[in-house]
């Protein structure tokens, strides 16, 4: 059973940055895609950022430029850092991975961009 954790979310300003981790516990993720989902109020859950076990990287269109993923198999742990945010980054946040045909899920954290 994979357990995923994710931290870092908050209140930023137009402009500014934030560091999402995502701590995963019950298995390895070294031999995983991770990914990072985000949901904004009323609208779907988009895949945004993808990092293979192989470290090739997938990117939204529209974080593009702005957001890294990256991974650290030994602390298996996956970070997203977040710059230029605008205020339509606005979402909950969320970690996923995909082992032996199941999803699994982090419960997310709240990203806010505003003023």
């Amino acid at each position: 059973q994979v357990q995923l954790v994710e931290s870092g979310g908050g209140l930023v300003q137009p402009g500014g940055s934030l560091s999402l981790s995502c701590l995963a516990s019950g298995s390895t993720i070294r031999f995983a895609t991770m990914d990072w989902y985000r949901q904004a109020p009323g609208k779907q859950r988009e895949l945004i950022a993808a990092i293979t076990s192989g470290g090739s990287l997938n990117y939204a269109d529209s974080v593009k430029g702005r957001f890294t993923i990256s991974r650290d198999n030994g602390k298996n742990t996956v970070w997203l850092q977040m710059n230029s945010l605008k205020p339509e980054d606005t979402a909950v946040y969320y970690c996923h991975l995909r082992s032996g045909g199941y999803d699994y899920w982090g419960q997310g954290t709240q990203v806010t961009v505003s003023s």
